[in-house]
């Protein structure tokens, strides 16, 4: 691509040597760009030597950088060259942006939102792939965007994007962008709602008259989004999505998952995708139908002698809990880590389906104040602890079925490496209480 010829022998600076940074210093490498990598942690930057990657304070370089791309955890405002990046604002660019640079001839679809990203990029997959297409899913979700290196002509891109992601980039568009929902998340970066929305709304930006924009117009906070797409000019389609968009499907569908409230307006937005990519109604009944739920997102571990075991560790906030508890009765709720930033609890509407709350990790009194005036709780600490406090309590209890759920409603940093560690250390604990092998 002649666009691209642009890197080759510039001076290009990677701050941040994750799994991000990494796959962008490989590609700078193919665009034959002269590239300086540095990582603030000691142990990475070893690591990262070892890979033959050069590492190097680019901001002491006599020569000026031509480009500089972050890695989305960077925040400009907090690092440790807050002054330097500042300063060259201009040449900041992300793995967004390149990305879009070496495929901007191919179809596009970007999903952001505050819950249900990684969920709704898979269903379109799936819908996609029961069509025959050619698709690959990155971002986010686990694979870098610029992980990617041999594929096929006319291939699909799904996008699983964050905040973090949007925050810097400057050229990122895509055909098809949807932002599923907005709820206050990631405040200790974005400082405020208002902030947080803005960036998520850059998903829109660049689009043209030809492209669709898709939003959940019953959000409470989608007013602010249209406002910013009207001040921006943005002209593309903007398409309506409700939960009740796909309900005539529901019919037709035999597959539990989708009887959330959640995972519903997941399918929503996938429908209304896979319906402007004029796929058959006969296609995604059947994709649908042949679906299973990711990992760590309301994920039935174990069901057997009226006891049902649920991993949910994927919820870090109480609005992405809230699904759960909305979705259950007899709940025996395992909940607490980091708290997100001025996270919200409003459990009047559900606390009739918990009978119990167990409040794990660093931040008791937290959860406490959240839960103490409408649930009953008790303070287990960690899993372990948690599980042996709810099997005493089943015990003295007469409940037809109990829900066992692990449903933090906070980050798992406290104790955790991951929500994923999280949600793999309370499975192993359900195979060692119960004796027995998972659901899986």
């Amino acid at each position: 691509m002649v666009s691209l010829q642009k890197y080759q022998n510039k001076k290009v600076a990677i701050y941040g040597m994750g799994i991000t940074g990494l796959s962008a210093a490989k590609k700078f490498k193919k665009l034959k760009a002269e590239i300086y990598c540095w990582d603030d942690s000691e142990q990475r930057r070893n690591e990262i030597k070892k890979l033959k990657i050069p590492i190097s304070k680019f901001w002491l370089q006599v020569r000026s950088m031509d480009q500089i791309l972050i890695s989305p955890g960077i925040d400009i405002n907090k690092c440790k060259i807050t002054k330097y990046l500042k300063k060259n604002l201009s040449k900041v660019i992300t793995d967004l942006d390149l990305f879009f640079e070496t495929n901007k001839d191919s179809l596009i679809i970007s999903i952001t939102g505050t819950n249900g990203k990684s969920t709704t990029c898979k269903i379109i997959e799936k819908i996609l792939r029961m069509d025959g297409r050619n698709v690959k899913t990155l971002g986010n979700i686990g694979y870098p965007v610029l992980s990617i290196n041999k594929f096929k002509k006319k291939c699909i891109f799904i996008l699983e994007v964050s905040s973090y992601q949007l925050q810097y980039s400057k050229i990122f568009h895509s055909k098809h962008a949807a932002i599923l929902n907005i709820s206050p998340d990631h405040l200790e970066r974005h400082k405020n709602i208002k902030n947080y929305i803005k960036i998520k709304s850059k998903i829109f930006l660049g689009q043209k008259e030809s492209d669709y924009s898709y939003l959940n117009k019953s959000n409470q906070y989608a007013y602010l989004i249209k406002n910013i797409l009207k001040k921006n000019k943005i002209k593309s389609n903007l398409i309506s999505v409700h939960k009740y968009n796909c309900n005539f499907l529901l019919k037709k569908v035999n597959n539990n998952y989708f009887k959330s409230k959640g995972n519903l307006e997941n399918l929503s937005f996938a429908f209304s995708v896979a319906k402007k990519l004029r796929i058959s109604n006969k296609v995604i009944i059947k994709a649908i139908n042949k679906f299973k739920p990711l990992k760590h997102r309301q994920e039935i571990v174990f069901s057997k002698n009226k006891i049902i075991c649920i991993n949910d560790s994927k919820a870090t906030s109480f609005d992405a809990t809230l699904q759960s508890l909305s979705n259950y009765n007899n709940i025996y709720w395992i909940v607490g880590g980091l708290p997100k930033v001025k996270d919200k609890f409003f459990l009047k509407d559900i606390k009739k389906n918990v009978i119990k709350a167990y409040i794990i990790g660093k931040n008791i009194n937290f959860f406490k104040k959240k839960i103490e005036k409408d649930i009953s709780y008790k303070v287990s600490k960690n899993l372990n602890h948690a599980l042996n406090d709810i099997l005493n309590d089943i015990k003295n209890n007469k409940n037809k079925k109990s829900t066992i759920l692990l449903s933090p409603a906070a980050a798992s940093f406290d104790q955790f490496k991951n929500f994923e560690e999280r949600g793999v250390n309370f499975k192993n604990l359900v195979v060692e209480k119960f004796k027995g092998k998972l659901n899986v």
